[in-house]
């Protein structure tokens, strides 16, 4: 349930900023709902080795690196997937943040 929340949000928060700027472009829902899928696939695969890797500097700016390598995912992701575009690394890092904002709304708080 908890990697459905976050394909959620990870579409509802790329869909809405795609109306915000327009140097975000998407061609397709099924583009969309792939980039969305890639997305989760980084995150689970690739996120943590760079977190593993950037450490130091994550301990030093007391978490706030987090949302870089979390853009550089969300740029991985867009290399991957082609008919969509986030247009840049300021896009991507605004994506994350709101990506962010949107999973601990959607998340169940016990």
């Amino acid at each position: 349930m908890k990697l459905f929340i976050k394909y959620i949000s990870i579409i509802l928060a790329i869909y809405l900023l795609s109306f915000v700027f327009n140097s975000i472009y998407i061609g397709s829902l099924s583009a969309l709902l792939i980039m969305g899928m890639v997305l989760l696939l980084v995150n689970l695969i690739i996120r943590p080795v760079l977190l593993l890797i950037t450490l130091p500097v994550n301990l030093l700016t007391l978490g706030l690196f987090s949302f870089i390598v979390n853009a550089w995912t969300i740029m991985i992701a867009d290399s991957l997937v082609g008919n969509i575009s986030m247009g840049g690394f300021l896009n991507s890092l605004i994506t994350a943040f709101i990506i962010t904002i949107l999973n601990n709304l959607f998340q169940d708080k016990k």
